[in-house]
């Protein structure tokens, strides 16, 4: 595999781990609705986070970075969510 193919799959796969990482709120989100209340700073931190990053792969690069964009929608949503349903 060369160098290029290489750091293009290792982006991939690290967008989908990403991913898998915000959709794990989903039980704290549930929980949350249940009563149960969760910690909120974590998921208001992480949401801060990736729309930083989702900026940056929107604005800063002229051919924006997708892997980036993609792995870091999930974490502005069920970041913001988890937030909210903690508060």
């Amino acid at each position: 595999m060369n160098g290029n193919k290489f750091f293009t799959t290792l982006g991939w796969v690290a967008t989908v781990t990403a991913i898998a990482m915000y959709v794990s709120y989903i039980p704290q989100i549930t929980n949350n609705l249940k009563g149960m209340k969760g910690d909120w700073l974590q998921p208001l931190v992480a949401a801060i986070n990736c729309t930083l990053w989702l900026s940056y792969g929107l604005l800063q690069k002229p051919d924006r970075d997708w892997p980036i964009v993609i792995a870091n929608s999930p974490g502005v949503v069920f970041g913001l969510f988890a937030f909210i349903t903690a508060v």
